[in-house]
């Protein structure tokens, strides 16, 4: 159980942990197709005759669950971060420091989600070279990593006004 009970939170709070476990679903279905591609690959290429989209598919694969990775590792917090500045300056200073940091965050990933939506459109009649598969999906992951980080960022702030921490756990 965590220590944030469900009901208590915000809607902000609530969708952005629903999101979370649907992007944690998806990570790990990821990661185990990715396996079973590349466990594939190595069976056909020694046994049998090597898989042509097999290659192309793992390394979408891996861009996915890497952008998959990242919107949980800003939900639980994980990310890496340098501290030591933050923990000198006085705490209502770190708290504006930290609330401009999750902005500046939703800018960036605001930028990513908008240039990667761009590329999806301007990329769409682009086939992959080795799957008969639209390169717009596979750019789709900008878009939709950018919208979830920029959810969970939001969260952050809410977080950091209400109870001084980034993280819902925290509170």
């Amino acid at each position: 159980m965590e220590p944030v009970e469900f009901r208590r939170r915000s809607f902000l709070g609530r969708l952005s942990h629903g999101v979370n476990l649907v992007c944690e679903a998806g990570l790990f279905a990821t990661l185990t197709l990715m396996t079973v591609v590349t466990i594939l690959q190595i069976v056909c290429r020694i046994w049998f005759k090597a898989l042509t989209w097999s290659e192309e598919a793992t390394c979408f694969l891996l861009v996915f669950a890497s952008f998959l990775g990242t919107t949980v590792a800003f939900k639980r917090g994980a990310n890496i971060a340098v501290n030591f500045m933050l923990d000198v300056l006085p705490k209502p200073v770190r708290k504006i420091v930290m609330i401009a940091i999750e902005l500046v965050g939703m800018i960036f990933f605001g930028a990513t989600g908008w240039y990667g939506a761009v590329l999806c459109i301007a990329e769409r009649m682009q086939m992959a070279s080795s799957m008969p598969i639209s390169m717009a999906w596979m750019y789709l992951v900008f878009p939709l990593t950018g919208a979830v980080a920029i959810l969970h960022l939001a969260v952050h702030v809410e977080n950091l006004l209400k109870y001084g921490a980034p993280i819902e756990e925290a509170a």
